[in-house]
Formats: C-alpha cells, sequence, structure tokens
C-alpha cells in the first residue's frame, strides 16, 4: 500500500519536527522549558509527515498488509493504528504534547469533554463499596456525578472543607480509595493544599485526583506536585477559541494501566477535528495565559476598589481563601475570579444585562470575556458558602482591560441604579 510506517513507540524525546532539534549540538537533551513545550509537544516526524502541524486523521477503519500484523497490532495499539477509537496522529499529538507538560506523568487520555474526562477517571479508580472524598467546591457537574452515577453504582461521597489541608488524613476512612480536588474552588476559588492532600493520601494508599482547568499544567504542574490523576476541560484554555469541546486526564505511572483499560472499556474518544483544534489553541496557550492573567489581576485590583463591591475572590489577592498556599505554589494566575457586589439579585442582574464586551455564557478561558451570575450556596453541603451581596464570576478576555474596565463602570453604575442608591 506505500504507506509510511507508523511506529512512534519511543521514549518521546526524539525530533518534534523538521529543523526543530539537533541530536548533534552540546544543549540537544536539555530539559525544556514550559513555554517552549506547548510549541514543541507532540510534532513528532511520523506524525507531522513534514509540515508544521499533524494533519487531522478521520477514519474509523485502519487496513492491515496482512492477518498476521493484524494479529501482531492487537496486542499493542497504544500510539499504534488499530482501529478509530484508539485514535491516530491527531489524537495521539495533542495527548503527548499534554504529557509533556507534566514532568513524571506517564501518558494521556483524551475524551469528548471535560466532565467525561471526569468521569472516566473516577471510574478508573473506585469500585462498589469505595468512599469518594470530594471538595466541596467541586464544579457543579462533578458534584452531581459523585452523588448520581457513582452513588447508583455503591460509591459513597464525602464532602470536605477545600481549606483542610494536611488535616485531611483525619477524614480518610477504611473504604476511602480515591480524593477529588479542584484548586481553585469552582465560583468560591479557595486554593487547596494540594501537596498536604497528597502526602496525606499517598500515607494510606488513596489516590488523588485534580480538577487543573483553573491554572493548566503551566501555572501548576499536578503530577509533579504528587497528583495522580490531573484532569482539564480542554474545552477552556486549551482550546481558548470556544470552539471546542474535549477533555483530558493526564497520569502518573501507577495509574496509567488503570485509565486506559477503563477509558477504552467506556469506549471514549476525542473526535480527530476537536483534537487538531485543541492542539492548534495548546500552541499559543502560554501567551494567552499570561496576558489574560496579567489582565484579570489589573481588573480584580481596580474591582476591590470599587464602592459597589463587597470582595473580590481571587487568588493573587491576600484576602481570597488560600492566597498564602497560592503564593508558594503557583506559577501565575489565570483569568477567571468572583466578584461580591453590594446589593441585591436586582442590581447583578441590571449589571451583567447591559454588559457590552463581556457576553453572557457558561464556559470561559476563551479569546472573548465572559460573565455569569454564581449562587454557589446551592452546591454546597459541607461548608458554608454566605456572602454579603450576589456573587458574579468573570473569565477575562485578550480585550483591553482599559475596555473591560470601563464596561464594568458602567455595570456598577446601573447597578447603582437599580438599588436605588
Amino acid at each position: 500500500m506505500g504507506r509510511r510506517p507508523l511506529d512512534p513507540q519511543g521514549d518521546g524525546r526524539g525530533d518534534r519536527g523538521r529543523g526543530l532539534s539537533d541530536d548533534k549540538s552540546s544543549n540537544a537533551k536539555a530539559p525544556r522549558r514550559p513555554r517552549t513545550r506547548v510549541v514543541t509537544g507532540g510534532r513528532r516526524d511520523e506524525w507531522t509527515q513534514g509540515i508544521v502541524n499533524p494533519p487531522v486523521w478521520r477514519a474509523s477503519t485502519h487496513l492491515y498488509e496482512s492477518v498476521a500484523e493484524m494479529r501482531a497490532r492487537g496486542r499493542d495499539t497504544h500510539h499504534k493504528l488499530f482501529y478509530g477509537r484508539r485514535g491516530a496522529p491527531t489524537q495521539w499529538s495533542l495527548a503527548e504534547a499534554l504529557t509533556e507538560l507534566e514532568p513524571g506523568a506517564a501518558g494521556t487520555f483524551l475524551y469528548p469533554s471535560g466532565v467525561a474526562a471526569i468521569a472516566a477517571a473516577l471510574l478508573s479508580v473506585l469500585s462498589p463499596g469505595d468512599e469518594l472524598l470530594c471538595v466541596d467546591s467541586a464544579y457543579d457537574p462533578t458534584r452531581s456525578l459523585a452523588t448520581g452515577l457513582l452513588a447508583r453504582f455503591g460509591v459513597a461521597t464525602r464532602f470536605y472543607d477545600p481549606l483542610v489541608g494536611g488535616g485531611i488524613a483525619e477524614l480518610i476512612g477504611p473504604a476511602t480509595r480515591a480524593i477529588l480536588m479542584e484548586s481553585p474552588g469552582s465560583l468560591t476559588f479557595e486554593v487547596q493544599d494540594v501537596p498536604a492532600i497528597c502526602a496525606a493520601a499517598k500515607a494510606r494508599g488513596v489516590v488523588t485526583l485534580l480538577d487543573n482547568t483553573w491554572a493548566t499544567p503551566l501555572l501548576f504542574p499536578a503530577i509533579a506536585h504528587g497528583v495522580d490523576l490531573a484532569i482539564l476541560a480542554g474545552t477552556k484554555y486549551v482550546s481558548g477559541h470556544s470552539d471546542v469541546m474535549i477533555g483530558s486526564v493526564t497520569a502518573a505511572p501507577a495509574l496509567w494501566g488503570r485509565l486506559q483499560e477503563t477509558s477504552r472499556q467506556l469506549g471514549q474518544v476525542a473526535s480527530p477535528d476537536d483534537a487538531w483544534l485543541a492542539a492548534r489553541g495548546l500552541r499559543t496557550m502560554a501567551v494567552r495565559l499570561e496576558a489574560q492573567g496579567a489582565s484579570a489581576r489589573a481588573i480584580a485590583k481596580w474591582l476591590s476598589a470599587q464602592p459597589e463591591v463587597a470582595r473580590v475572590l481571587h487568588p493573587a489577592l491576600p484576602d481570597c481563601p488560600g492566597h498564602a498556599i497560592f503564593e508558594r505554589d503557583f506559577l501565575g494566575a489565570s483569568g477567571l475570579f468572583g466578584v461580591v457586589l453590594k446589593g441585591g439579585d436586582k442590581g447583578r442582574v441590571a449589571l451583567l444585562d447591559g454588559l457590552e464586551l463581556f457576553g453572557l455564557g457558561y464556559s470561559w478561558g476563551g479569546y472573548e470575556s465572559l460573565a455569569i451570575p454564581a449562587d454557589p450556596a446551592r452546591h454546597r453541603s459541607a461548608t458554608v458558602c454566605d456572602f454579603d451581596g450576589p456573587l458574579i464570576r468573570l473569565s477575562i478576555g485578550l480585550e483591553d482591560p482599559a475596555d473591560l474596565i470601563a464596561d464594568l463602570r458602567a455595570g456598577l453604575d446601573r447597578l447603582r441604579a437599580a438599588e436605588g442608591w
């Protein structure tokens, strides 16, 4: 058939594209920094075939030269053509690039959404009769998964205070098999002491999982901090353009086999088109995160000084719960944070409904700014979440921060008018 053989079974440290490395140079094996890895990761010669980006491989059926090849291939299908559900270079390239961003990781599996990634990660480590410890500030679909599907299959869940830190050891019981973290917390942005929780878990043989979507491995390399399974909703910062649904789980060596087996049994696969778009977005993720993080800090500081604002929930601000841990562990901040307003829901709605640059939408991490009303108290059971006023969540995009501040200033004026101040 004249096919160029695909045999990317090496260690993944070879040439990432023509002209990108020179094995004869003195620094050919020097560790590459994260900003370089988002550009070079996953670009093996056998996948790019001499072009910059791996093309989109759309296929359900892969053909073999012989029955012998078919039988041999069935024994090892990781990064080898077997059947469309096992992927092709388009998916493999993105998965490898994400793995390279997590020092110490063994591999990455892709999923059609972030929630699918969370589900597969949990199902790979939990069985009937087990217990999950889940942070009380978790993403609402994560909470629904725990109290719904997992409960139906005989897995119990206890929710814990996001600021428990090493005290998690006192909550680990004889049936506890996994701890699910999200740091910063969804909507309320508490920063967890992930290394302390991981240390306590490892001492008891408990698996740790982290939804790391807010920070990505560029701002918090989860596996290096002791996490066993690092989860991303690639829909957000990885893709960065609000046009992809995709998720990923990156595994430490001890969990990689279990993750692969469970994910394949569930029939999970990310489409090649979504993987290609996410890989394209990944190449600019470092510069986007830097720009969005800087704008978000500036806007958060401005908001904290406004009389209509009761509190700003941004991990980089000193009064955010877990700020000291953020300063210790994180390499920067992304563009998502919360704002507690003074007044009531009438003022909040007036602010949001008149925004011109902030769209009203539930996602975040794209190039455009978004805002939503948030009511986290509805999703808490282990801790009290009672603010002095209504909460909004802002995702800062790539617009000029001065224009975004002007849009928010007009929104705060509308809040004042609606509240009759």
